[in-house]
């Protein structure tokens, strides 16, 4: 197949030339192929898989759904619900449902990580004034730390669990007679 004498005809690459472009491993091109995710769109006389240059789009995309938190195998799905619609208006309103689901599940991330930055901030603030705390407390001083305007059982969760005395060792009840427990004269039985 020969593409050189025809200016119109787009510029087709071989596999190696689409992953280099893209970014990407050609084993990466030849799943993406496997799951339906892309196609080759011619062969070579020699039978090679040829790609145009709207494959490095379609691999943009799936770097970008891939970002967005999608899997593979959710990409696949989504492709073929779309493909498979009885009409655009079908099509489309099948997309914007998966679109509105994973801004909700993101959305919920947010909110999530917005809780853990709020619990690391507390957590450097109250630590930032344990620079010019004298060293001769121990570690587990800080768990009940009451100095630099620190105040017992106000330290950030974080810490608190990490800076937690640990707890004296529970009394211990034996089942052994306390007979055996006294020293014996080795020469009496």
């Amino acid at each position: 197949m020969s593409t050189a004498e025809d200016p119109k005809t787009p510029k087709l690459m071989r596999v190696g030339e689409l992953a280099k472009m893209a970014g990407k491993t050609v084993r990466a091109m030849h799943l993406y192929e496997e799951l339906g995710l892309l196609e080759p769109a011619a062969r070579s006389d020699g039978g090679f898989r040829l790609y145009g240059e709207d494959a490095v789009d379609r691999i943009h995309w799936i770097v970008k759904l891939q970002a967005i938190g999608f899997t593979l195998s959710e990409i696949q799905g989504f492709i073929r619900d779309f493909q498979e619609a009885s009409t655009g208006r079908d099509a489309t309103t099948r997309a914007r449902a998966v679109f509105a689901e994973k801004l909700r599940q993101i959305r919920d991330q947010v909110a999530q990580l917005q809780v853990i930055e709020n619990d690391l901030l507390e957590a450097v603030a109250y630590l930032d004034s344990c620079d010019t705390c004298t060293p001769v407390y121990t570690p587990h001083a800080c768990g009940t730390c009451d100095h630099h305007g620190h105040h017992r059982d106000q330290t950030p969760q974080l810490f608190a669990g990490l800076s937690r005395k640990p707890d004296p060792e529970p009394a211990r009840d034996f089942d052994v007679p306390v007979g055996v427990l006294t020293s014996r004269d080795p020469g009496t039985n």
